[in-house]
């Protein structure tokens, strides 16, 4: 049987981790043409150092590369202006709500946060990672990704106007 070349290893890996890895890269920076630079970039890094990467590492290799072109993205772009100007909103079903309005909530909140914090709550809670492996891929302390994620929360509770005790408000 003949041996499969680093290459096609790669092809196959990119064909079935591109689209997750696409939907993390949205979650970070909020827009679909930005996240699809960020995928191409890591995955461009990846490549140049397939050879060297170990099987059951590819996966995190692959989050951190990534992550890391999106942090060094922002910090190149320096702070961004978010405007919270929603466009018309589409009829809702009928429940009375929308699951496009609510991606779209989410979105514009996670815009308002700083990148760091942006990382560390959507490695959490959307990538429902470990905070060990978020400090790990985020390359601080656990303690900062503890911080920073309960910012994160605690900002984004007050721009909802959610009590901070909520399930103690609901008992």
């Amino acid at each position: 049987m003949a041996k499969r070349s680093w290459e096609s290893e790669f092809a196959e890996y990119f064909a079935a981790r591109v689209v997750p890895m696409r939907r993390l890269a949205y979650a970070l920076c909020g827009d679909w043409h930005t996240a699809e630079d960020l995928v191409q970039a890591a995955f461009v890094r990846l490549y140049r150092n397939w050879k060297r990467v170990r099987g059951g590492t590819v996966d995190a290799y692959t989050r951190q590369i990534l992550v890391n072109v999106y942090l060094s993205d922002r910090r190149n772009r320096g702070r961004e202006l978010v405007m919270l100007d929603p466009p018309d909103a589409p009829e809702p079903g009928e429940d009375g709500s929308n699951a496009s309005d609510v991606r779209l909530d989410i979105a514009r909140l996670l815009a308002m946060l700083p990148p760091m914090q942006r990382a560390a709550v959507v490695l959490r809670h959307l990538e429902d990672l470990p905070v060990s492996e978020v400090a790990e891929l985020l390359g601080v302390a656990e303690g900062t990704v503890k911080s920073q994620t309960s910012r994160a929360v605690r900002a984004l509770r007050a721009t909802l106007g959610v009590p901070l005790r909520a399930t103690e408000d609901q008992a």
